[in-house]
């Protein structure tokens, strides 16, 4: 990856723009969708009920549907899980977020893990989807982020994902790092949380990560496209924001 990208695109389909506030409005989803389409992002990560009309709304623009699955610990049952990610993909998701199951992940019990994101994973794959499995890194130690980085190259995942951006903390450069590096090539690295910034953005592309997280999305594209001579997004939302 280039340290220094050569054109907006580079940066801007880094960005996974997020709409999973669960007071959002339908009129705030919608404008959140307007506002990804307006930056040229890489997807929209949505509410599961709101998939089919953000994949409509997304049609033609070059901008994919993306959505959770076990949103936000991951504790839902195996079945559950899978019933989630086959009514996503039908509904026209791009990209499907799944959180591991905490509670075994803490407990070692590495073979219910391991199905949890099969489960997932082989229907998604089956339909030509791609999975990006969210860690929640502020709650795991570093011992547990390295056997999930392994197990996620073993089980064929597309990404994996520091955090939910509703855990007690978002992104960090030393986990980045850790993901990095304990990944194989082919598994990609998303950073959520944390990424406030354009020069924090900067910082973990250079670090090897592909997509943020955020629903700071103005924030962090306006200096780029700045840089770059592009014009100002006239468009504004009024969503409330986390810290996806």
């Amino acid at each position: 990856m280039n340290d220094d990208p050569r054109d907006y695109r580079e940066i801007s389909k880094m960005i996974d723009h997020a709409l999973l506030v669960p007071t959002l409005t339908d009129a705030e989803l919608d404008e959140g969708i307007r506002l990804a389409i307006a930056y040229d992002v890489a997807s929209v990560c949505i509410m599961p009920y709101r998939v089919a009309r953000c994949a409509r709304m997304l049609a033609g623009s070059g901008v994919v549907p993306s959505t959770t699955i076990g949103f936000p610990h991951g504790v839902q049952a195996t079945s559950t899980k899978r019933a989630e990610a086959v009514r996503a993909i039908e509904d026209g998701c791009v990209e499907l977020d799944m959180v591991v199951n905490l509670s075994q992940v803490l407990s070692g019990g590495w073979d219910y893990v391991a199905d949890d994101l099969r489960a997932v994973i082989e229907p998604a794959h089956d339909a030509g989807r791609l999975v990006k499995v969210i860690f929640e890194n502020c709650w795991l130690k570093d011992e547990h982020k390295i056997r999930l980085c392994e197990l996620c190259g073993e089980l064929g995942a597309d990404w994996v994902k520091t955090s939910t951006g509703f855990g007690s903390g978002g992104a960090t450069l030393d986990d980045l790092k850790l993901m990095r590096r304990y990944s194989p090539p082919e598994v990609q690295v998303k950073a959520a949380g944390g990424v406030r910034d354009y020069e924090m953005l900067l910082a973990v592309r250079r670090l090897g990560v592909s997509r943020v997280g955020s629903s700071k999305t103005a924030q962090l594209l306006d200096p780029c496209r700045e840089r770059f001579g592009l014009p100002k997004v006239s468009l504004t939302t009024a969503a409330p924001k986390s810290d996806y």
